[in-house]
């Protein structure tokens, strides 16, 4: 999913097994670090724990995360998470959605 990053050479590709519960409707052995790398940022900036994240950020750097956020965090992340890694990362203008409603609205209808 997503692009490629460079890794880290001392990073180990191994996802942290914390996030594992995260992941449940995939095979959680068979994600890949480089292939999946838009997946896990998501579901690490969304429920992982402070030592995850600092893992995500040595794994996939700053500048890799920050774009996820600015290019897919509207749709990708809850309203409350974007809002958080954009004020946290600085982030003033991001691709917005297309969507007017917000995630879950259209089925309450």
């Amino acid at each position: 999913m997503g692009h490629s990053p460079a890794q880290r050479s001392d990073m180990p590709a191994t996802i942290p097994c914390g996030l594992a519960p995260h992941f449940q409707e995939y095979d959680f052995d068979a994600l890949d670090a480089d292939r999946d790398a838009d997946l896990i940022i998501q579901r690490t900036l969304e429920y992982g724990t402070w030592e995850e994240v600092r893992w995500l950020f040595e794994r996939y750097g700053g500048k890799h995360i920050r774009t996820f956020v600015r290019e897919r965090g509207e749709r990708w992340l809850s309203k409350a998470t974007f809002n958080y890694w954009r004020k946290l990362l600085k982030i003033k203008r991001w691709r917005h959605s297309p969507f007017p409603t917000a995630r879950g609205d259209l089925w309450e209808r």
